[in-house]
């Protein structure tokens, strides 16, 4: 597995061998369940989650974010050196980190789902939340994104359509709720979610809503 840089200069492997991951409080331990959020890059999993995550007092975190922070380097280096494989690799090690919290809101990588041991832990530790937007409205939301490895081909749009009719199903597989991304704000996205969760038991606080703004991804 490549080695890249650390903040401190030196080089590390994202996830040694040496250092297993800590075994943590589940979400029924607790009673704090967790909520992940599925769908492809640019369905708003990142603004939606942590608005959702405000409203919740959960923590948030991105998978594809914390990758990064803990390789060092863009997830376009990771592709480069390593290839798709390489990544996936150090993405499951993530999944199997982050999903053995509790009480987090957690937005996952467009091709998370690709593997059935990640699907298994996200239906097993948490709900799921699919948010699910077509590839024409994915492509007008990603068309200008530079950080998306799988979309610097000669037709984005054609890869996207791809991608969505191949994960579809396996976003299906392990959703609770599906919700349709189409024209609503991240505001409003967010108290549909909301009250999904309320009517699943989830403790929702009332306060105002955050500014709207259209729904996207920086990740994934």
């Amino acid at each position: 597995m490549m080695q890249f840089p650390t903040e401190e200069g030196g080089p590390e492997s994202a996830f040694p061998s040496d250092n297993p991951v800590i075994a943590l409080p589940t979400a029924t331990e607790t009673g704090r369940p967790n909520l992940f959020f599925v769908g492809l890059m640019g369905a708003g999993k990142t603004t939606v989650g942590r608005t959702v995550a405000r409203r919740l007092h959960y923590p948030f975190f991105d998978s594809d974010h914390e990758l990064e922070a803990h390789c060092g380097v863009r997830i376009p280096v990771i592709f480069e050196h390593e290839g798709e494989e390489g990544f996936r690799d150090r993405e499951a090690a993530m999944i199997s980190e982050l999903t053995g919290r509790s009480g987090i809101v957690l937005a996952t990588g467009g091709g998370a789902v690709l593997r059935a041991e990640n699907r298994e832990l996200l239906k097993s530790r948490g709900t799921v939340v699919y948010l699910r937007a077509s590839p024409h409205d994915l492509w007008l939301r990603t068309r200008h994104d530079r950080n998306r490895p799988l979309l610097q081909t000669e037709d984005p749009k054609g890869k996207l359509e791809a991608l969505y009719a191949a994960r579809d199903p396996l976003y299906r597989e392990v959703a609770d709720f599906i919700i349709e991304t189409g024209k609503p704000s991240v505001a409003q996205l967010a108290n549909m979610v909301l009250m999904q969760l309320e009517m699943a038991g989830f403790r929702i606080d009332p306060v105002a809503e955050a500014p709207e703004q259209p729904a996207n991804d920086t990740h994934s």
